[in-house]
């Protein structure tokens, strides 16, 4: 039967998100770059449409204008499946707005670490 939770794959992997949403927060395109799996099946699904690789998501952060990307989280769970897969799931507020974003990612370890397989975005919309 496989573990849900261990604690200290929770750990890892939120050390892992939250070094994602530091770097979002700074724009920190290598940090980024290197939290997402370096590989073709690399997915994310977003407001901007579907972008299928880690070159095309990689594009895609390169090119965006990243003015008005604070947030909040809020609600965020983690969850562990054995050691090596995991999901993070949080919704975020901005500055001046109560309207709600929400994310979703699919993390599995690899043999450089934690990263990114999958991931989906909402824009921020009124509950």
């Amino acid at each position: 039967m496989q573990e849900i939770n261990i604690p200290e794959i929770v750990a890892e992997v939120t050390d892992a998100f939250m070094r994602y949403e530091a770097a979002l927060g700074s724009n920190d395109l290598d940090v980024i770059d290197t939290l997402f799996w370096d590989n073709p099946l690399t997915l994310r699904y977003g407001p901007n449409g579907t972008l299928l690789s880690h070159r095309a998501i990689s594009d895609f952060r390169r090119a965006r204008d990243i003015t008005g990307v604070e947030r909040t989280l809020k609600n965020t769970i983690i969850t562990t499946y054995g050691r090596d897969f995991a999901t993070a799931n949080t919704e975020s507020t901005r500055p001046g707005s109560t309207a709600i974003g929400r994310q979703s990612q699919t993390w599995a370890r690899m043999a450089d670490g934690w990263k990114i397989v999958s991931a989906h975005v909402s824009d921020h919309v009124s509950d």
